[in-house]
């Protein structure tokens, strides 16, 4: 998406892909029964968003403050663990779909942690006045 207004949290890899699993899983809860729609569907895609959302929040917080965002997301990525595994147990997402939104899940929470220890190593490392 091209912009003329930028911010910094657009810059992180980590902002892009989890905006891209939000609207992957978008797209898959299309095809959920409509008796979902005010159950495992709202709660996969709010849990899929939430995953961007917590990142951008958090970016413009002190390195501390971020790292409790990034923390949040990293737990939104397991709630749609659970999420993608009750769609594939109740027959609304194949196994290859199921198995794809692991993957991205896991890459997307392990470039969480990555970040989250570089927060860290920012924050423990910071001059004392």
């Amino acid at each position: 998406m091209m912009s003329n207004v930028h911010f910094k949290f657009e810059e992180l890899k980590i902002y892009d892909k989890a905006l891209a699993f939000g609207e992957k899983i978008n797209s898959q809860i299309q095809n959920f029964p409509k008796e979902e729609m005010y159950r495992l569907s709202s709660q996969f895609i709010r849990a899929a968003d939430s995953i961007a959302l917590n990142i951008a929040e958090g970016s413009a917080a002190s390195p501390a403050n971020f790292n409790r965002y990034l923390q949040m997301a990293w737990d939104s990525g397991h709630e749609c663990v659970v999420c993608s595994t009750k769609a594939f147990l109740r027959g609304f997402i194949s196994e290859e779909i199921n198995e794809e939104n692991r993957q991205a899940i896991a890459e997307l929470n392990k470039m969480i942690t990555s970040y989250k220890n570089f927060l860290k190593k920012k924050i423990t490392n910071k001059p004392q006045n």
